[in-house]
Formats: C-alpha cells, sequence, structure tokens
C-alpha cells in the first residue's frame, strides 16, 4: 500500500473522523512531529503519534495470533502424524458377538464327533 503524502491537517482530519484506513493510506504511519512545524499544536500532533501507536500494538498483537495460530496448526498436524492409522479397508471386519458365538459351538461340536 503506497502512501498518498497529504497534509498534517488532512492526517489529522482523517484520524478525527476514524478513518484510519484512509489515514494509514494517506502517510499516517510517516507522520514525524517536527520541533518547528507550525501546521499542528502539539497536542494535535499527540494525537497523529498516538494513533500510530495504537494501529503499530494492534499490528502486533494481530501478527502474535496469527502465529499462534499457525503454531497451533502445525502442532495439530504433528498429532494427529503420530497417531496409529487406521486398518486397511481391504482387511476383513471382526464377526459380530452373536455370529462369532454361533461359530465357536459349531467347531465345538465338529470336535466331539468322530471322524469316520
Amino acid at each position: 500500500m503506497h502512501a498518498v503524502p497529504v497534509s498534517p491537517q488532512q492526517l489529522l482530519q482523517l484520524v478525527v473522523e476514524d478513518n484510519l484506513d484512509a489515514a494509514v493510506c494517506a502517510g499516517l504511519m510517516d507522520y514525524t512531529a517536527a520541533p518547528d512545524d507550525t501546521t499542528l499544536t502539539p497536542a494535535q500532533s499527540q494525537l497523529l503519534l498516538e494513533a500510530q501507536q495504537r494501529l503499530r500494538v494492534a499490528w502486533a498483537a494481530r501478527e502474535r495470533h496469527r502465529a499462534r495460530d499457525a503454531r497451533l496448526a502445525r502442532r495439530a498436524a504433528e498429532r494427529e502424524a503420530r497417531r496409529t492409522p487406521p486398518p486397511p479397508p481391504d482387511s476383513k471386519p471382526a464377526l459380530p458377538s452373536a455370529a462369532a458365538a454361533i461359530l465357536a459351538r459349531a467347531k465345538a461340536r465338529a470336535a466331539q464327533k468322530p471322524s469316520s
């Protein structure tokens, strides 16, 4: 985003109107208070400097939040990668308990019969 230079009074007006996007585009973050500058009062100049500081704090917080989100996503992916993978889809499913009981009884009966 390239700043379109405007006068300090115009910057002040944008900040007072709470139009910070336009103020940033107009060069708010490049503003420096000059001691010999008579276009703004010291209080007005201080208002612009405070707006800069609030934006810097907000941008830093946003960056920390993004870094935290990335860190949590990376940890979740690592945790997921360590989990045991599911069985391959071509393996035979286990028998239901009722079917397993029937099969066990049939095997027991077959083992008791004498072979001919």
